[in-house]
């Protein structure tokens, strides 16, 4: 038998070990080759629009290597470290540590290299399927499977490159340890973790803590608590794994009545030893969970985040020409989108609406707003009937005056914002007193009122009477192309915005914003998020699992040796099951339910920033992990207790 050989037999005789490593590493291949297969279509990569997608698959693709690398690090550490008595007796033979370092490195080029071939070929398999299921995501026309030689490339050389560098930090893992140090860690330690009791409830106060703080999040901070708080929450939860649940353990010792019944000392015993040889495990799990589940919530909301960008929009086409109608520029830009409009047959309304801008002497209130944009509310009345919203405000009286929403966004900035009184110039008060029903004129199209709390407020909606006594110092003209299905204008007038929009900031004379342009980016943007959220989500899901599948092989030999002497001192198979189902469902279900916790309050914290609720939605993708993971329960409980009873004494 020859070295190579060795090495090879050492695998295929530990299959059952490696069996979901394998299965993840090959998923996770796969599922890199399909977005890059995805990526370099030409019809993707050769689209405005649909750039954005690829991009976002690129992305996608980052964050799979970058979790790959981790997870395959994680778990080539994982495997050495059980191995160290076979290591030790190996070394005891006579094997020399430059062998067995060479070994463990082909050992791991072998799963690699299996694993990269696996999921290259999956991968080609399943190109036809993949692009059509992307197709539906994106809503366009099927893609017809295209095989660029820059994906596998791509694929092969990313992933050699993995295992080529992570096999090499296999000889860092090993170290210099000496055989009988190899034998003593190969042992199943039953040293006591020491729990202490202040850690313990350091983790329960930084839990309630970061989920307090996730419920106190308004719109305007969820930015910048959004580090803090996953900071606090991370760190309680890996102190959860390591103090307080081994100290809900150990106090569940004391009430004897409640241990020591039935088979609870058995259960109990066993839970605590996986729990501290597993905590980091299980921490691992949890945070990698709670990142799927809440990223696959929040673009599983695809359809909400749609009909609030329907509602931004209430023009087809918006046009500002700034300065007035009197540009020769202005009316050939008109000219040409009526043009563009005829050419497709689409069927449309047109309004124009003076907005004067006044300056300011001073305001109360946070922001500062020097030159304040103003519409008359007639004006106003008149553009939310052709955008066909309808309104229940009443007419303004005196100096009152209305804040335009910009975007839908808006909204959950209103409670914080403080509403302001502005003197103008030429003497006169405008005070707010609320927020006008809807979108009258799309964001980007009219400067913004204040952006010191972010949100995209666009000026004020002042009575009749007030707006023809104030004389401007700068007079605009807007214009709006309406019709019933906006996104039907997609790709007019390209030639003045490049992307659906010129703002108003920028240095051209003119705003635009294409609404079908606009709303089909942003569209095909949520919908890719979604896609690419799911295959990432999915890779994670299948990566906890294997972590889950890999502890619960390690211990069989103990847990089998366990189960036989149990049976000898008289318990049935019917009590041990049932002790080994509850250790398997706490080490299953305690992850993903912690998981889902942090889920709900981060989209608790996420939901400011939605006019519509997302709840519906999240909950949904919440319930079907919840279900995948009980099915993966019940599969995996079924083969280990028929490992667990084979070859029993």
């Amino acid at each position: 038998m020859t070295f190579r050989q060795f090495a090879y037999r050492n695998v295929t005789r530990s299959k059952r070990k490696y069996a979901a490593y394998f299965v993840s590493s090959a998923f996770s291949v796969m599922i890199f080759f399909l977005c890059a297969l995805f990526i370099f279509h030409p019809v993707i990569s050769g689209d405005l629009i649909l750039d954005t997608a690829a991009k976002t698959m690129m992305m996608a693709e980052g964050i799979i290597y970058v979790f790959c690398s981790l997870f395959v690090l994680v778990s080539v550490g994982s495997f050495l470290q059980s191995r160290k008595l076979e290591f030790g007796i190996l070394l005891m033979h006579g094997m020399t540590k430059q062998q067995l370092n060479k070994m463990v490195f082909l050992e791991n080029m072998l799963i690699g290299g299996s694993a990269i071939f696996t999921g290259t070929l999956l991968g080609m398999l399943l190109g036809k399927l993949f692009l059509m299921i992307g197709s539906a995501f994106l809503g366009i026309p099927p893609l017809e499977f295209y095989f660029s030689w820059q994906a596998p490339v791509l694929t092969i050389i990313s992933f050699a490159l993995l295992f080529v560098l992570i096999s090499l930090c296999t000889f860092v893992f090993i170290g210099n340890e000496s055989p009988r140090g190899m034998f003593q860690g190969g042992r199943r330690g039953d040293a006591e973790r020491r729990v202490h009791r202040w850690q313990a409830l350091l983790s329960a106060l930084l839990l309630l803590g970061g989920y307090v703080l996730a419920v106190l999040t308004t719109a305007t901070s969820v930015e910048v608590m959004m580090f803090p708080v996953v900071a606090i929450t991370v760190v309680g939860t890996y102190l959860f794994y390591t103090q307080l649940s081994l100290y809900v353990v150990e106090q569940l010792r004391r009430f004897r009545r409640f241990y020591w019944q039935r088979m609870r000392i058995i259960t109990f015993s066993g839970l605590s030893y996986r729990w501290k040889d597993n905590g980091r495990m299980f921490f691992m799990v949890t945070i990698v969970s709670a990142v799927s589940f809440t990223s696959v919530g929040v673009f599983a909301s695809i359809h909400t985040l749609s009909r609030e960008l329907k509602l931004d929009y209430p023009a087809a086409v918006g046009y500002v020409a700034k300065g007035g109608a009197g540009s020769s520029t202005a009316r050939q830009d008109l000219d040409g989108i009526e043009s563009e409009l005829k050419q497709l047959g689409l069927a449309y309304d047109t309004l124009s609406i003076p907005v004067k801008y006044a300056d300011v002497a001073s305001q109360s209130g946070p922001d500062h707003t020097e030159r304040l944009p103003l519409m008359a509310y007639s004006d106003y009345r008149l553009a939310l009937q052709y955008a066909g919203f309808d309104s229940s405000e009443p007419p303004l009286e005196g100096n009152d005056g209305l804040v335009m929403i910009g975007s839908q966004r808006d909204r959950s900035l209103i409670s914080e914002r403080v509403r302001a009184t502005y003197t103008l110039e030429q003497g006169t008060d405008i005070r707010e007193i609320g927020y006008t029903q809807h979108v009258p004129v799309a964001e980007y199209l009219l400067p913004e009122l204040d952006g010191r709390g972010g949100g995209d407020f666009s000026g004020l909606v002042v009575s009749d009477s007030l707006y023809n006594s104030i004389v401007p110092v700068q007079q605009d003209m807007y214009y709006g192309f309406y019709m019933e299905d906006f996104p039907q204008t997609l790709g007019i007038a390209s030639s003045l915005a490049d992307g659906g929009k010129v703002a108003y900031e920028h240095k051209a004379n003119y705003a635009v914003v294409v609404s079908g342009t606009l709303f089909e980016i942003q569209r095909t943007l949520y919908s890719t998020m979604l896609f690419a959220s799911l295959l990432v989500g999915t890779v994670f899901f299948i990566a906890a699992g294997s972590f889950l599948y890999f502890r619960l092989y390690m211990d069989l030999e103990h847990d089998r040796f366990q189960y036989s002497a149990l049976s000898k001192m008289g318990f049935t198979d019917q009590e041990q099951d049932r002790s080994v189902t509850q250790q398997l469902a706490l080490m299953f279900f305690v992850p993903v339910l912690l998981a889902i916790l942090h889920s709900v309050f981060a989209f608790i914290a996420l939901q400011r920033l939605f006019y519509l609720s997302i709840a519906a939605e999240t909950g949904a993708v919440l319930a079907g992990y919840l279900a995948a993971q009980g099915i993966y329960f019940f599969f995996i409980r079924s083969r280990y207790l028929r490992n667990l009873k084979k070859n029993l004494l």
